[in-house]
Order: C-alpha cells, then structure tokens, then sequence
C-alpha cells in the first residue's frame, strides 16, 4: 500500500514539473504565438518526420535483435520494442518502456538476468553512439556554445558517463546481489563478442542520425533555415535532459532544452517550443503502432494456443 502510495506521488512530483516548466515557457514565448507557428508547418514535413521516428525504431529493434538470442525472431523483437515505446510515450510514470519490454522478454525467455542485460545493454551503446556523435561535432560547432555557460556541458557529460562505467563495470558494483552477479555474466559475454558491439554502435549512430535528420525536417517544414551542425550538436545534449526522470514524458524539459540551446543560433522561443512539441507528437504518432502490438500480444497470452505462441 506504501509502495503504490509513493508510486502516486512521485507520478504527481513529474506531472507537476512538467506543467511548471511547460507554463513558464509558454508564459515567455505566448501561446498564441507558439500556435501560429504550428498552423505554419508543412504536413508533409510531419509526416515525413512521423516515418523517419518509425525507421529509427526499425533500426534500435535491428540493434536490440544483435544482443539477443538467435531463438527470438525480429518480429516479436520489434513488437516488443514498440510496446516499450507506446509505454515510455503515452504511458508515462506508471512503468518505463524498457522495463515492459524487460518484463515480456522474460516471459518469453524465462532468463531475467539476461532480459536486464540485453535492455541494458541496447540502451548503454545507444547512450555512447550518442555521446560520441555530439562530441564529433563539438569542435566545428563549438562557436554555437561559445561563452553562454554551456560550452563546459559535453566535457562534464563525458566525463560523468566515464565515470559511471567505471563504477558498474570495472569496479562491478552490485556483483555481490543475485540478479545483478547473473548480469554481470552476460555482459562478459557481450565484451568478448566485439563484431557484434561495433554492429550495435554503428546502428546507434546511424539511429541518432534518422533522429537528429527528422526534427531537422521538421524545422524546415517551418521554413527555419538553420545549420544542420547546430542540430548534432544541440540535440544530444537535449536527448541527455530529458533522459532526466523528473517529468511526463519529459514534457517541459525537452521545451525549455530547445528554447535554451537553439536560442543561441538566434531560433525565437516560440518556434523551438513549437519544434519541441511537434516532435513530441511525431514521436507520439508513431509510438501508437506500439498499443496495436500490445493488444495484440496481450491477445497471444490470453489465447488457448498461447503455449505455443511464447
């Protein structure tokens, strides 16, 4: 009772974050303004943004299928993988993506430790891909961060990811609790596997690059011309802010990330809050494919031939 008591607040701590950043930043940008803009945007340019978060995920269930078993098939990863995306979307503080996808993994598979590894794991080398892409461009857009406070944000990143790795993986922490001992075992395996890490980071690159490219596609469908450096170098770090589990779906950060970042390159507050809620509700859109596949996997469990079907 306790347990879900805290549950409810911490869901009503994010749902109050978000709508205090969200009403700060609309109070600054006017959102009558912030409406303007998006009546200006160019359908296709959505839809177009729409299709490209939907290959990013075709591209993260490639990945994911890598650290995998052979047994599993790419359609229930990829089915699995939308679930966890509609869960993180539209689901948001009631149980993360990745621990919905975790869950039925290892219903799938009977193997928690490795369920925990593999999820973990998908998201760690998409984490470094991200990180290394913003940190190729930061030497030819470092003019963008120039004297705003902000030029020291990489470097702290980097170096607290550093850190951090160190931490789990060289000192082993939590190798003396059951699951986590498990773990670590997978992931010497995964370390002595290294074609199948590089595959899994260039996909990561490759993925964070469709992303990047789409919310670009975005601004040009409200005629922003703005240099698509600016774009790798910003929206990595936009990506790490609202990563921070303080909101709903990291709405008002991920706003406030925009106003902050792309008001450097002289973007109006208005148009990057309604760059970042456009954004948002490709991502949404495309994330509903992932309540078809839970339906449907929900139906799979539930039928006589369900056996069969895990």
């Amino acid at each position: 009772m306790a347990l879900k008591a805290n549950k409810v607040l911490f869901i009503a701590a994010k749902l109050a974050i978000s709508s205090a950043l969200l009403y700060f930043v609309l109070r600054k940008t006017g959102i009558e303004q912030v409406l303007l803009t998006l009546r200006s945007m160019s359908f296709f340019s959505f839809i177009a943004a729409v299709a490209l978060y939907f290959v990013s995920q075709v591209i993260s269930t490639v990945r994911w299928k890598l650290l995998l078993p052979e047994a599993i098939g790419i359609r229930k990863v990829f089915s699995l993988y939308m679930i966890g995306a509609f869960f993180n979307t539209l689901l948001p503080g009631v149980i993360g993506g990745d621990a919905v996808k975790g869950f039925y993994l290892y219903q799938l598979t009977g193997k928690g430790s490795m369920s925990l590894a593999s999820v973990f794991m998908d998201r760690y080398i998409g984490f470094i891909a991200l990180i290394t892409l913003c940190a190729f461009a930061f030497p030819f857009g470092y003019k963008y961060l120039a004297g705003s406070h902000l030029e020291w944000l990489l470097p702290i990143v980097v170096f607290s990811f550093i850190i951090a790795s160190f931490l789990i993986f060289g000192l082993r922490l939590g190798r003396k609790m059951r699951l986590l001992s498990e773990f670590y075992v997978y992931f010497h395996a995964y370390r002595n596997q290294a074609r199948i890490i590089w595959q899994a980071f260039a996909l990561s690159v490759l993925l964070q690059l469709v992303i990047i490219f789409a919310v670009y596609v975005l601004a040009l469908g409200m005629e922003q011309r703005f240099p698509f450096l600016a774009f790798l170098i910003f929206l990595p770090l936009i990506i790490l802010f609202t990563m921070i589990p303080i909101s709903i779906s990291g709405l008002g950060v991920r706003e406030s990330a925009f106003v902050l970042f792309f008001g450097l390159i002289g973007m109006k507050p208005e148009v990057a809050t309604a760059l970042s809620l456009l954004w948002f509700l490709a991502v949404t859109a495309a994330s509903l494919i992932g309540l078809i596949e839970y339906i449907k996997y929900k139906k799979e469990r539930t039928s006589p031939d369900s056996v069969e079907n895990r």
